[in-house]
């Protein structure tokens, strides 16, 4: 399965493209309208005042209620685009935003509004995306879940098993400490009150994996194939596997993970510092990780830039709807990649 996003934040819709679809798949349409309703803008303070239904409109690919096998696309519509907000800043590069490498790279053709196709108004495709692969992988018996481990340096509980991802999937704020939770949106809402934003970390799980998935491999391995998917969400910049960055501070004995037969002759392991892969290949533990997001580029303070139209320095002021935290609306995103990663190491 491969997939294509398309359109603009301001344009009139975007969508996706999924090329590899089995033929014959019921869709549960409810499913991926509850992950994408998980992303959605518009529902509090700690996110963008931007409204939209985000309704998957899928013009391709179904008949009679199920997949025929076909490329299978969706279009979502935009509604609530503010487009005047950005006329007064088109030629001044946003600090931390794509604004001047994409205005290097399409010669000035690109979409400036509201970040064009790079902004993260592109991921609700995504979801979509992810939400096919969801169902795909739970034929096989894969589940894949997510929770905000991290914002702004307050932390969340480790996480232990599946279940719990379970019930922070019906969280309107995912975590699974509920006062750590509390803690984090303070943090957000004091970033927006300093005109300023937070940024965080998502750790992310996939269940039910077999071992002897992936290679050593350039382009084969497990690693690699989920970071590619990983690193095309806009403000992740950062992925660690298993224990990730808190290798550096164990030795051997401490990051080693040590193996037994259980009761039902399958080789496990006593904890899962590799995070489910060694070698490059999945060791049948589950698979987990952990994605860094920035802090939203856009906000309120001024800024130092360029006038990439008189090519000279400039003071930008942004006015309009901007996330002070993208860490929340994120966790949905980050399990479609995981699902769209996983698809393929299947072979899906």
């Amino acid at each position: 399965m491969k997939y294509t996003i398309f359109g603009e934040s301001h344009g009139p819709a975007i969508g996706v493209t999924l090329t590899g679809i089995p033929a014959g798949l019921a869709l549960d349409m409810e499913a991926i309208r509850f992950d994408m309703a998980r992303r959605a803008p518009g529902k509090s303070a700690l996110s963008t005042a931007r409204k939209e239904d985000d309704e998957p409109h899928i013009i391709s690919g179904i008949f009679q209620g199920k997949t025929t096998g076909a490329p299978l696309c969706a279009i979502i519509q935009n509604h609530d685009m503010h487009t005047q907000d950005y006329e007064r800043t088109r030629n001044l590069a946003r600090p931390g935003h794509a604004d001047y490498a994409a205005h290097v790279r399409y010669g000035g053709f690109q979409d400036y509004r509201g970040g064009g196709h790079f902004s993260g108004r592109l991921t609700a495709p995504l979801v979509f995306a992810g939400g096919v692969a969801k169902q795909l992988l739970a034929r096989k018996g894969v589940f894949v879940g997510a929770h905000i481990s991290s914002i702004y340096g307050i932390a969340d509980e480790a996480l232990e098993d599946w279940e719990g991802l379970r019930a922070v999937q019906g969280k309107d704020f995912p975590v699974l400490n509920d006062e750590a939770g509390k803690q984090m949106q303070e943090a957000i809402l004091e970033a927006r009150k300093d005109q300023d934003s937070v940024g965080g970390t998502i750790e992310c799980a996939v269940f039910g994996l077999p071992a002897g998935l992936g290679a050593p491999d350039l382009g084969e391995n497990v690693e690699g194939i989920f970071s590619q998917h990983l690193f095309a969400v806009p403000a992740v910049k950062a992925v660690a596997f298993g224990a990730g960055v808190a290798f550096a501070l164990m030795r051997g004995s401490e990051a080693n993970d040590p193996m037994f037969v259980d009761d039902d002759g399958q080789i496990r392991m006593e904890q899962n510092c590799a995070g489910g892969i060694n070698g490059g290949i999945t060791n049948g533990m589950p698979l987990t990780f952990e994605v860094t997001m920035r802090p939203t580029p856009s906000i309120s303070r001024t800024q130092f830039t360029v006038d990439m139209a008189r090519w000279e320095n400039g003071v930008l002021e942004l006015h309009g709807r901007h996330d002070p935290c993208v860490v929340h609306r994120a966790v949905p995103v980050i399990e479609a990649a995981a699902a769209l990663a996983a698809c393929q190491l299947m072979g899906i």
